[in-house]
């Protein structure tokens, strides 16, 4: 049930259909201000505690003073937004 609610909620906040279109004034974002922490917050309610411990545990070793250890791992994903800024910026100049 909480992939599933995980699932929702991510389709939901990267849709652009929302449940009140965002071009009307002040409800449009409302309800991305109030609906998205609602199901995120119900999303962490429905994992199973032993799941969210030991994920947390997992992730007790990836930071050293208040940095990342292996900070190289974000290069392929700055790469990949550095092409696709090239593309576009190439394709309107």
């Amino acid at each position: 049930m909480a992939k599933a609610l995980a699932a929702i909620t991510v389709a939901y906040a990267l849709s652009p259909i929302d449940l009140i279109p965002d071009f009307i004034p002040v409800l449009g974002y409302l309800d991305d201000i109030i609906l998205l922490p609602v199901m995120i917050a119900a999303t962490i309610k429905l994992i199973p505690a032993e799941v969210w411990d030991d994920a947390i545990a997992k992730s007790e070793g990836m930071w050293e003073k208040g940095k990342p250890k292996r900070w190289y791992y974000a290069l392929p994903i700055i790469l990949i937004w550095a092409l696709i800024i090239w593309a576009i910026t190439d394709c309107f100049i």
